[in-house]
């Protein structure tokens, strides 16, 4: 019984989640998102945007730059949808959601160290959270005006592949919540 109300669970907030997602386009839809005068975007930043984080695509001496053809080649389906094509995964259906162990999680795309379990916490949301990555440097910003809503976009700073989004409801020290898709991870155990 208690397995069959946990299944439920995952269900309802799955059938929430994409009311959520409908909704979001149905603003969106009614939003305008036009450009004004001189060509300049006056739509508001997230307000993570203004936190010290890269808010432009870093150069750097080991960037990885590939065709389309090769991201398809080197990742799954899934991976590709979410890491080239900004995608999400159903919320808790990553494995990483649970993991504790030490260790750090990679970016799928290019190896990169992101996070930390050290930083890792449970936000309840169904997607692997962290309060702050492995370094400011391993990630940046963009904005994200997509479904109706501003939100901050997480991405790669090697390869500049969606990871997830940024939220300031996060816990001490702070209170911010990196919210990631585990499909896009790779966990690395730390030996002791």
């Amino acid at each position: 019984m208690e397995y069959s109300l946990e299944l439920l669970e995952v269900a309802i907030m799955s059938i929430l989640w994409a009311l959520a997602a409908l909704s979001a386009v149905f603003v969106g839809a009614c939003f305008s998102h036009g450009q004004t005068g001189g060509g300049q975007d006056t739509r508001p930043l997230p307000p993570e945007m203004k936190l010290g984080y890269l808010t432009e695509s870093p150069k750097r001496d080991d960037k990885v730059i590939r065709t389309d053809e090769e991201w398809k080649k080197l990742l799954t389906a899934e991976q590709y949808r979410i890491l080239r094509n900004h995608g999400t995964e159903t919320p808790f259906c990553s494995p990483l959601v649970d993991v504790k162990e030490r260790g750090s999680f990679h970016c799928v795309g290019c190896d990169l160290e992101l996070f930390k379990t050290d930083a890792k916490f449970n936000s309840g949301t169904g997607w692997p959270s962290f309060f702050q990555p492995a370094e400011k440097k391993a990630i940046w910003l963009r904005a994200d005006y997509s479904y109706g809503m501003i939100r901050s976009e997480v991405l790669c700073s090697r390869c500049d592949g969606h990871l997830g989004h940024l939220f300031g409801d996060g816990p001490e020290p702070t209170k911010l919540r990196f919210c990631i898709n585990g499909e896009v991870l790779v966990f690395k155990k730390r030996e002791e």
